[in-house]
């Protein structure tokens, strides 16, 4: 099983929580995912499926979990 991640960038920089249409459907931000991006900006998150959609007309539903943060934010981090 492959596990698709999005960072910041792709997501557009978001700056406030809500529910957005991407490409792969609709993405859930909530403001504790943007305090990690907003302390973190490389950070990628796991995209993980909330429910299958009812019938293949239907956006799937995703929302952030797990995040990786990249070396770069630890050493810029470092420097604050």
């Amino acid at each position: 099983m492959a596990v698709n991640k999005i960072t910041w960038q792709q997501a557009g920089h978001v700056t406030e929580p809500g529910r957005y249409m991407f490409r792969f459907g609709w993405l859930t931000v909530t403001a504790d995912d943007l305090a990690v991006w907003n302390q973190f900006p490389d950070a990628s998150f796991a995209l993980v499926r909330r429910s299958s959609a009812a019938s293949t007309d239907e956006a799937e539903e995703y929302y952030l979990g797990v995040f990786d943060i990249h070396e770069s934010s630890l050493s810029h981090e470092n420097r604050h």
